[in-house]
């Protein structure tokens, strides 16, 4: 029996959706290794100030082929926008680490740095960047939501411990983050920052309940 012509439409349409969108499967153990080297190797160059490298140098540091490239990453700006993603990625899930070792108030100060110091990884990495800012990517805002969100998470538990004062939102302290982060144009910035994040700090804790 022929096939009639809806069945034939419904098959081309199958067909299609499985080329056009991607696998749900996880990625084989090879591969992921492929593409975690792939990171790792433009991360190096990124902030070893190679952040011009072309995605020959990228892939010859990984030890893979251009070809394995570009079957993770489109172009050479995905593969930064990856990059930068888990930067951030890696940076947020510290929060709960942080408080599995930590009392809050310490687990907060020590996050405090941590972002200081992707702020200076952001500034390593800021020319290879410049690629997809003026892009529609969302990966700087999905970012700042992370971080505010992880912030957001520390605050809370350390005004329930009573060692930070309440009322102070993630966004707010974030953007107060950004200001100081914003010296990084600066030579040896980063000391001063650290300097300038420890007084925050005193200053989330005054007035805390157990502080009093």
């Amino acid at each position: 029996m022929n096939p009639t012509p809806e069945t034939i439409h419904n098959r081309n349409r199958t067909h299609l959706t499985e080329v056009l969108l991607p696998s749900s499967r996880p990625l084989r153990a090879d591969a992921r290794r492929n593409r975690e080297a792939l990171l790792s190797a433009a991360r190096d160059a990124f902030l070893g100030g190679h952040t011009d490298a072309h995605v020959e140098e990228i892939a010859r540091r990984a030890g893979v082929a251009v070809g394995t490239l570009y079957r993770h990453f489109d172009t050479r700006e995905a593969l930064v926008e990856e990059v930068y993603r888990k930067e951030a990625d890696d940076l947020c899930a510290a929060p709960a680490k942080l408080l599995d070792q930590h009392a809050p108030d310490e687990a907060l100060r020590r996050f405090l740095l941590l972002l200081v110091d992707h702020a200076a990884v952001g500034k390593g990495m800021a020319v290879a960047l410049e690629s997809i800012m003026a892009t529609d990517s969302p990966v700087f805002d999905d970012a700042r939501t992370q971080m505010a969100n992880a912030l957001t998470q520390l605050l809370d538990a350390g005004a329930k411990a009573g060692a930070i004062r309440d009322g102070v939102t993630g966004p707010t302290l974030l953007r107060a983050l950004g200001g100081i982060c914003a010296m990084r144009a600066v030579e040896g910035w980063q000391d001063e920052a650290r300097q300038i994040t420890a007084i925050l700090f005193d200053g989330l804790r005054f007035g805390a309940p157990r502080a009093t």
